[in-house]
């Protein structure tokens, strides 16, 4: 008698955790994003010109003018959301966040966890010089002093290209906090060359001056930026990438670019 008491109790428990398990799991699918009138930004508040606080506490940047103009195509209010960047995925697929939209990289590793956009920006990993140095491709670095920020991609871009490092001055990256603090360096003498992402790079020079610098063709790699959204959300996805082109199409994506770095570098 006890067995068989035993026995209801366990298929009623096994039945109430199936229960829940199913509702837990209907609970963590995620609406359509094309249903929601606010869309939440998922961003590193420090990450400058894309999305930053400046002076004032204010969240600006480039990503933030783009954003707040697809969001008006798309008639839908934008919220920007600092998160810690190492667990953007997590917090967009746990619905905390809609979009990931802060200088975000395609790459393989990503698109198993998140839908992308559209490409907005292709970036390479530039090598800029002083406008008058004899360095004018990347074999001229043999024996030349070159900089990068520190733990940035720029630096893991150098040391992934083959044995070039090893020929740099000293057989290694000068490294500095900020791509700023890099280009005073630059302009000062005491390095020969900076290597950073483009897009930040531009946005520096044209900060301090572009007649002082030049671009090389020769770069350390190239990769494009465009903005994350939960998997299986295509229906977002393309109303996202009609607004996207229509900003761009209409000519406020080339302004905001402009005003950020000086030219218009959005990709078509």
């Amino acid at each position: 008698m006890i067995n068989k008491f035993i026995k209801k109790v366990l298929i009623v428990s096994c039945i109430a955790t199936i229960g829940v398990n199913l509702v837990a799991c209907k609970s963590n699918k995620q609406e359509s994003v094309s249903n929601k009138d606010e869309i939440v930004i998922g961003m590193d508040d420090t990450f400058i010109p894309m999305g930053f606080k400046d002076a004032n506490g204010e969240t600006v940047g480039f990503d933030v003018d783009l954003a707040k103009a697809v969001g008006e195509k798309l008639n839908k209010k934008i919220k920007f959301q600092s998160i810690d960047w190492s667990m953007k995925e997590s917090e967009l697929n746990n619905g905390n966040i809609d979009l990931i939209w802060n200088g975000y990289s395609v790459t393989d590793e990503r698109k198993q966890n998140v839908e992308f956009s559209k490409v907005y920006l292709n970036n390479r990993q530039v090598i800029i010089t002083l406008v008058d140095s004899k360095i004018n491709t990347k074999n001229d670095l043999v024996n030349a002093k070159v900089g990068a920020q520190n733990q940035s991609s720029a630096v893991d871009a150098i040391e992934a290209d083959g044995d070039i490092m090893s020929k740099f001055d000293g057989g290694n990256v000068i490294t500095f906090e900020t791509n700023n603090d890099a280009l005073m360096d630059l302009e000062a003498g005491r390095i020969d060359a900076v290597v950073a992402d483009e897009i930040l790079a531009k946005y520096y020079i044209n900060e301090r001056g572009k007649e002082k610098y030049k671009i090389l063709k020769d770069d350390f790699g190239v990769e494009d930026y465009a903005v994350g959204m939960r998997k299986g959300d295509t229906k977002f996805v393309e109303e996202f990438n009609k607004a996207l082109d229509s900003v761009i199409d209409d000519g406020t994506g080339a302004k905001i670019s402009e005003k950020w770095f000086g030219e218009n570098i959005v990709a078509k």
